[in-house]
């Protein structure tokens, strides 16, 4: 079969990230031919199908005037479709699997696809459909569901994207254009969702998701035959570097208990990172990690913290966590829950409250070497059983089959 796969980095800047590359990596490894779709960017890793990729749109630090004329490409980019065409033309896919598109690629993309016939699968990462800003986060970083009705307008009455007027105007802006133009559910043949809870709050905003979509958590390839004793009662936090994780509230817990704490990633608030690190000898940076620097990491730390303050999906650091038999701490939001079994693969806390962390961290420092070593099987169990690579090929080449027949 032939897939096209298409995301707006091309390159390790999430988990949404590491998704699309995995995916590509399953699909080749089973003898499918995999195409790549993206945009153009220094850190890209190298690929062939580079020769079709688009220039990033870049706002951060243009002009008034510039971020003016970047707004068309923003909302509907005609390169983008263009080169599309060019590449569904000469490798005549079977399906295209689609990951993060909007505020990249732009909904040209659903355009081209359509017009060319191609069956479209979309793994939703976020929560882009329902929400303008995608994270159902204000300006404050409080849960915010003031657009459900599609009032989409609250996104720039509330300045929802970095308390910006002129981002949340054109996030408000681009979600009246899929209300009216180029809605997602009408070009969109399946939805994948990798939590329940996303899937059903999806539903909740728009009963017709229930009929285009199912649930397929994700995977990974990272695996382990022996659990390392965590009676050291160490703890890493690894992944982006942003508001919406949590960092704050994990960071003032780690300063308060003086527990040995591990941060790897980078991001928005890398800068407050390396100044509580800077503080305090007991909280480490160490930069961004992959491959088996990561794989390293994960496997000499005893617990990974989890503290998002969003409605996290399918976290990839629980997966990848789980399928080195290491047990998680995570908060209570989103997805997590239905991955973290409290008191069993790991344990819960009530989001944003950095007293219940610290709690939950002296509980979990203080568990006994026969009960970790319980849990952190537990977990890899956990990982065996719904985040292997092998159930996730066999779900999705039958997704894929499903809508290629037709």
């Amino acid at each position: 079969m032939k897939i096209l796969q298409i995301n707006k980095y091309h390159y390790i800047k999430g988990g949404s990230d590491r998704v699309y590359f995995n995916t590509g990596d399953l699909l080749s490894a089973r003898g499918h031919d995999v195409k790549y779709f993206s945009t153009l960017h220094s850190l890209n890793i190298n690929n062939s199908d580079s020769e079709f990729f688009v220039p990033a749109v870049e706002n951060r630090n243009a002009g008034f005037i510039q971020k003016a004329l970047n707004t068309r490409n923003y909302l509907y980019d005609k390169d983008v479709k263009r080169n599309l065409d060019r590449l569904i033309d000469i490798f005549r896919p079977d399906i295209a699997h689609l990951h993060l598109f909007y505020g990249g690629l732009s909904a040209s993309v659903l355009k081209s696809l359509r017009e060319k016939g191609i069956p479209v699968v979309h793994t939703v990462h976020d929560y882009r459909m329902l929400c303008p800003a995608n994270s159902f986060l204000d300006s404050e970083n409080k849960i915010c569901e003031r657009c459900r009705n599609r009032y989409y307008f609250q996104c720039t009455l509330r300045r929802c994207m970095d308390d910006n007027l002129f981002y949340s105007a054109m996030l408000s802006f681009e979600a009246y254009m899929r209300k009216y133009k180029i809605n997602p559910l009408n070009y969109i043949d399946h939805f994948i969702f990798v939590s329940r809870f996303a899937r059903d709050k999806h539903i909740e905003f728009n009963s017709r998701y229930e009929s285009k979509s199912s649930h397929l958590y994700n995977f990974t390839g990272f695996t382990t035959d022996k659990i390392i004793d965590g009676s050291g009662k160490t703890f890493l936090y690894y992944g982006r570097l942003s508001k919406e994780k949590g960092l704050g509230t994990l960071l003032d817990a780690a300063a308060r208990l003086k527990i040995d704490l591990t941060i790897a990633g980078t991001g928005p608030l890398q800068n407050l990172v390396i100044d509580y690190s800077s503080r305090n000898k007991n909280i480490r940076f160490v930069g961004f990690k992959s491959g088996n620097e990561l794989i390293e990491l994960i496997t000499n730390t005893s617990f990974i913290i989890v503290p998002s303050e969003w409605y996290e999906n399918n976290p990839m650091t629980v997966i990848e966590a789980y399928a080195l038999g290491k047990p998680v701490i995570g908060s209570r939001i989103g997805g997590i829950p239905e991955i973290v079994r409290d008191s069993e693969t790991g344990f819960l806390f009530e989001p944003g409250n950095s007293d219940d962390l610290i709690q939950i961290i002296a509980r979990a420092s203080g568990i006994q070497n026969g009960d970790y070593l319980k849990m952190a099987e537990n977990a890899r169990k956990f990982a065996s059983e719904f985040f292997s690579p092998e159930i996730h090929y066999n779900k999705l080449i039958s997704i894929y089959h499903s809508l290629a027949g037709r």
